[in-house]
């Protein structure tokens, strides 16, 4: 019987962290999932979703964008995506 190890590296959890476009007093951030710090802060939703696309492309992760309200109202998949979708 062969065991096989399946332990995840570090570098790979990080690796595919989640990217949330999320309002901020200084207008809106840009936050990977389980942060307690912000990313980078924009003036606009655009310029922060367009920051928060760049790192998801690199990490192979989404963005969910978030409304004034808190709530998510939009999510993208930059990554894995099976082409053409299942179902």
């Amino acid at each position: 019987m062969r065991i096989v190890d399946r332990r995840i590296d570090e570098a790979t959890i990080v690796a595919r962290k989640n990217q949330h476009v999320v309002p901020h007093t200084n207008g809106w951030a840009v936050r990977g999932a389980g942060n307690s710090r912000v990313t980078s802060v924009h003036e606009t939703q655009r310029e922060a979703t367009e920051r928060a696309r760049d790192i998801a492309n690199n990490q192979s992760s989404e963005v969910l964008i978030h409304g004034r309200n808190g709530r998510i109202r939009e999510r993208n998949s930059y990554g894995n995506d099976p082409f053409p979708p299942e179902g």
